[in-house]
């Protein structure tokens, strides 16, 4: 009996603990989220919200422990992830049925202790990160790792700047050479936790473009490891 009533008494601890933390976190008054919502509607990039289950954004807000006056915690508790330019790019949420990933499980066994934080990824296997101090001096900028390249590259914006870039960037510009003809078409039916890998791969130098490439898609966790297994021959 009484180490029933002492579960009773921790459980009761560990739940006000995790609703204070949570109510700490969670401010409608300054959240982020109006001016993030604003912002989509006027974008010129095709943005689709996905709706957020409200236990899983105190969850991940509570987890990575950022306020929803941030735009990355606004962004985890007040959308399940978005998906900008019909799913090319996948900007990472509190999870969704048709985007199962969420903030903080996605990045449990890939970015601790490295410095970063995984927020995006694209169709063909890019990963946007947040640099939390593992990719150079300038903490809070995003930077984009190429699976052409196999380099992060710091894209000199914030997360708040990350956003305005996926809304009304020239994302034609941006993934010049890495655009095929039917990408469209081919995206609708990509999953968006999958990715494309293309066969040469595209870190491999040739020049026969990417039309000509044989692509299938894979598990977008597949892709990621897969470029980090390539990053650490390149580096050897």
């Amino acid at each position: 009996m009484k180490i029933v009533t002492l579960l009773v008494i921790l459980l009761s601890i560990s739940y006000a603990v995790c609703s204070q933390s949570t109510g700490k976190l969670i401010d409608s008054a300054t959240s982020a989220w109006p001016g993030i919502s604003l912002l989509s509607q006027r974008a010129t990039n095709k943005v689709t919200i996905l709706p957020a289950i409200p236990a899983n954004g105190k969850r991940v807000i509570v987890q990575l422990q950022q306020s929803t006056q941030t735009a990355l915690g606004a962004v985890a508790y007040y959308t399940g992830g978005m998906l900008i330019d019909s799913g090319w790019i996948r900007i990472l949420g509190s999870g969704h049925r048709s985007m199962k990933r969420d903030l903080a499980l996605w990045n449990k066994n890939k970015s601790a202790g490295k410095g970063f934080l995984l927020i995006a990824d694209d169709a063909i296997g890019g990963f946007y990160v947040l640099n939390t101090g593992g990719l150079g001096a300038d903490t809070g900028k995003v930077y984009y790792l190429s699976p052409k390249g196999l380099a992060y590259t710091s894209l000199g914006t914030d997360y708040d700047g990350f956003l305005q870039f996926c809304f009304t960037g020239d994302l034609d510009k941006f993934y010049k050479g890495l655009r095929w003809k039917t990408w469209r078409t081919d995206l609708e039916k990509l999953p968006a936790d999958n990715a494309f890998v293309f066969f040469p791969f595209l870190w491999v130098g040739d020049t026969q473009g990417i039309d000509k490439k044989v692509r299938r898609d894979i598990p977008v966790e597949e892709k990621y490891f897969l470029l980090q297994e390539e990053i650490r021959r390149k580096n050897k």
